[in-house]
């Protein structure tokens, strides 16, 4: 089946060819790339031309490898100061901590020819450094917000799957890149056609950019209960001012025992330990991604004590977390 040969309104055929550049830095998100620069492939098949020209970027004009660790050619490097209408870097996971003045003297030289720029998955946080996230709202994966906010404390950050702000695009990672993309197509020089139909093509459905990333419990305890899910966000959104069981049964006008019922039917844990769960889940992704120090982390997880916060981490995670931070360090 010829999919070009769909009729398509809006004066798509129309439409101007833009050109797009994809900086890979070592280690990463494969899947990432993918759902970026598939939309392009689908819309120039759509359109019957290409309308739509990326090229992948290297720092060193090298192969690049990803996460996962496979390995993909570059067609070109920062030094050739190629100019783009769009650049995007797509960011390592975890940051590396190297200043690379390469990448920054590239994305100001890019922002200077009036390209817009952009962030995949931590690429944001590239941007953030070279200066020019100032005054943007942004997105990171939810992994490096607390990073992007601590290095960068006056950025707007949200936690939603991708942010377009006037010239600066910005998305979390896995597959929040094809949402983003989408979007770009179907707002001028695009048609919001050919971004339905881009959709269709890879049998995938249209999330909005207001649609916040899931990084709790609630992803993968699926509850299908009202009452439960909210309960649950109620414990994610007072992490460092903890409530008690009390207090999240009367906001939402049950007893504490039917609470209880619904935690021990659909998750067979008290409410009290899901809240201790979600707490020392968010400790661990701060001991991580963050330089916070042990006392810093505990305030920001609702311990008052680092004696109580340390047991109580050992016991859920069978290490002790400052053991933990220098194992996870160490496979950096």
């Amino acid at each position: 089946m010829n999919h070009a040969a769909t009729p398509m309104p809006d004066g798509i055929h129309d439409l101007r060819v833009s050109t797009f550049g994809f900086l890979l830095i070592k280690d990463f998100s494969l899947i990432a790339l993918s759902t970026a620069v598939d939309p392009l492939r689908i819309a120039n098949m759509v359109v019957g031309r290409k309308v739509y020209t990326f090229k992948l970027l290297s720092v060193d004009g090298d192969s690049v490898t990803s996460s996962d660790g496979i390995r993909v050619f570059t067609e070109g490097t920062i030094a050739d100061n190629e100019v783009f209408d769009t650049v995007f870097v797509v960011g390592p996971n975890p940051i590396p901590q190297p200043r690379n003045l390469g990448i920054t003297r590239w994305l100001r030289y890019q922002d200077g020819k009036g390209a817009a720029l952009g962030g995949i998955d931590t690429g944001s946080y590239y941007l953030a450094r070279a200066g020019l996230l100032d005054g943007y709202r942004c997105t990171i994966h939810w992994e490096d917000q607390d990073l992007l906010v601590e290095r960068f404390p006056k950025l707007i950050v949200s936690n939603r799957l991708y942010e377009v702000d006037n010239k600066r695009y910005t998305c979390s990672g896995g597959v929040a890149p094809l949402d983003m993309m989408v979007q770009l197509i179907s707002q001028p020089p695009g048609t919001r056609n050919l971004g339905a139909r881009v959709l269709e093509l890879l049998v995938a459905e249209k999330r909005s950019h207001e649609q916040r990333q899931r990084a709790s419990l609630r992803q993968y305890q699926g509850t299908e209960l009202p009452k439960l899910e909210e309960a649950l966000q109620l414990m994610e959104s007072n992490i460092e001012e903890t409530l008690s069981i009390a207090e999240i049964a009367a906001y939402l006008t049950v007893s504490v025992r039917q609470l209880e019922r619904w935690f021990h039917e659909r998750l067979n844990k008290t409410p009290a330990q899901a809240y201790m769960e979600i707490r020392l889940l968010r400790a661990r992704q701060l001991l991580y991604r963050t330089a916070k120090p042990l006392e810093e982390v505990c305030a920001n997880t609702g311990f008052v004590s680092t004696t109580h916060f340390a047991t109580k981490y050992k016991a859920q995670f069978e290490i002790s977390p400052i053991t933990d931070r220098k194992r996870y360090q160490g496979m950096l």
